[in-house]
């Protein structure tokens, strides 16, 4: 258990060379632009607008921030809260869910993206299972700590309804079929507990690479600690965090169904020297057998396949070995 960053005793005055990153990759000091800004979407406003306002941010950024939800301040507070509890754990505790394995089903505890494989590692631990349907799932979550599975329960119920009414919204502006989104496209989900302890050079390391999320979208819980950034216009973007609000970022699949009207975008994580870092995202996505492809109605004669069809299976195998590469995975299934 050596490997879990968040146990290690030597990182408080050393980053381990493992860590170090090539010199073109660092962030060096990265600080977001003066006058930049993900869009923030009141989802409780007027339908139209609303829809509106998440095609065009899905468009130009990728990423909006979500305000109005529906979810409760007091159960993303508490899904945030133990979640770190989970972290704060002996190690002993987290050891029992350690598990490299990238296509495990059930409740896995791994450091970095995929340690074994790479060249260099990432300042990030995580805990990672499927949440739904729940009765399949939640026996395989953490009993310790003690609220864990009476949080997560109901945070991942809130959490999918929410995605699937985002869905709902972007099947209505992309003119798709009502219900589009809902069954197979939809039918997995997946919650991934981050945690990034303080660092003590964060200039030479990342929490997580230059990265697109693989599946539909992104619901990301980040609480008032900043540290994830935004690739646009040839710059990194930090966004701050709102509170209370979700950060949403669609991710390639959907990207692909739009045939490219919607944008994953890349964005990474940076790290802090003197605080840590925990979020909770959340994620929406197709069941293995479902056909990822552009949506019959956005193809035409003038607006042709961007993208070959596949089954969202063999997407991942291609999609961790490019991310660790830094190559785009969805070069391999453009037209």
């Amino acid at each position: 258990m050596a490997k879990l960053i968040s146990s290690r005793c030597s990182i408080q005055s050393v980053v381990p060379e493992s860590y170090i990153l090539p010199p073109e990759q660092r962030p060096g000091n990265s600080v977001a632009p003066p006058g930049k800004t993900i869009p923030i979407i009141d989802l409780d406003g007027d339908r139209i607008e609303v829809i509106q306002e998440i095609i065009a941010a899905s468009q130009e950024y990728g990423f909006f921030q979500l305000r109005n939800h529906g979810v409760s301040e007091e159960l993303m507070k508490d899904a945030l809260v133990v979640a770190k509890e989970f972290f704060d754990l002996p190690v002993e505790e987290k050891e029992r869910f350690y598990c490299e394995d990238l296509n495990l089903i059930g409740c896995a505890v791994r450091t970095s993206i995929d340690f074994p494989k790479e060249k260099f590692h990432f300042w990030r631990d995580v805990l990672r299972h499927r949440t739904h349907p729940l009765e399949d799932h939640i026996h395989h979550w953490p009993e310790n700590p003690a609220r864990y599975r009476e949080v997560f329960a109901p945070y991942s119920v809130e959490v999918r309804n929410l995605g699937l009414r985002i869905l709902d919204l972007i099947c209505e502006g992309l003119g798709l079929e009502s219900g589009y989104f809902r069954g197979p496209l939809s039918k997995g989900q997946l919650m991934l507990v981050n945690h990034y302890p303080p660092c003590p050079d964060p200039t030479l390391v990342l929490g997580l690479p230059k990265h697109g999320d693989p599946h539909l979208i992104t619901l990301l819980n980040q609480g008032d600690v900043p540290g994830l950034q935004v690739w646009k216009d040839e710059q990194w973007v930090t966004v701050e965090p709102i509170p209370n609000a979700f950060l949403v970022n669609i991710n390639h699949m959907l990207q692909i169904i739009s045939n490219g009207k919607l944008k994953s975008a890349y964005h990474r994580v940076v790290t802090s020297s003197n605080v840590d870092r925990t979020t909770v995202a959340g994620f929406i996505l197709p069941s293995d057998d479902s056909l990822i492809e552009p949506a019959k109605s956005l193809v035409s004669e003038l607006s042709p396949p961007l993208y070959k069809s596949f089954k969202r299976g063999d997407f991942d195998n291609i999609y961790f070995s490019d991310t660790h590469e830094g190559n785009d995975p969805l070069e391999h299934f453009r037209i």
